[in-house]
């Protein structure tokens, strides 16, 4: 049972996703659907975290918008997402960014890593 799990799951990986990380600002273009009509969104904000493994893997990511802080949580994998772009590298040292939810301003900023 666990070997057929495998191979559904399998089957829905995509082939290439963007190498990014926690802390990371991305742009991600998500298809939305409005009656018959498709378009794409963009959504621009700092990845707070990355949790699951192969096809159930999510990453959430968070923008401040108006002065309210938002966040919107993906799978990786999913057909809705069209591609994700990194905007700038962000250096951190904790997996999960639960603390920027309590900031603001630039004390809500990640710090960028230069290479």
């Amino acid at each position: 049972m666990n070997e057929i799990i495998k191979n559904i799951e399998a089957a829905q990986l995509k082939e290439s996703v963007a190498e990014f990380h926690v802390g990371d600002t991305v742009r991600v273009h998500a298809k939305i659907k409005e009656g018959n009509r498709e378009r794409i969104q963009v959504f621009e904000g700092t990845v707070i975290k990355r949790q699951g493994g192969s096809s159930r893997e999510t990453f959430t990511v968070r923008k401040t918008s108006n002065g309210i802080g938002v966040e919107k949580t993906w799978p990786l994998h999913s057909p809705n997402v069209d591609k994700i772009e990194v905007v700038r590298l962000g250096k951190v040292r904790r997996a999960k960014l639960n603390y920027l939810r309590q900031r603001v301003g630039k004390a809500a900023k990640v710090k960028e890593l230069v290479k």
